[in-house]
């Protein structure tokens, strides 16, 4: 399994564009690393599992806190 992804690996592999992926990362919301003159973006794969497990803590709290509530009739 390779340590790094590009950010086009990074969006197949969460199913979202390569725009919203280079977004997270440019708010610093997924931490990554820039390569040499051209400033190619790779994101370490632990960083995104991390990234990943942060996000469903974050659903899971909101969901807590927003539950579901039957429409009145």
């Amino acid at each position: 399994m390779e340590r790094f992804l590009t950010l086009e690996q990074v969006a197949e592999e969460l199913n979202t564009s390569v725009a919203q992926i280079y977004a997270l990362v440019r708010r610093g919301e997924l931490p990554a690393i820039r390569l040499g003159g051209r400033g190619q973006w790779r994101v370490e794969r632990a960083k995104l599992e991390a990234f990943i497990d942060y996000l469903y803590e974050e659903t899971s709290q909101y969901v807590k806190d927003n539950p579901l509530t039957a429409p009145d009739a």
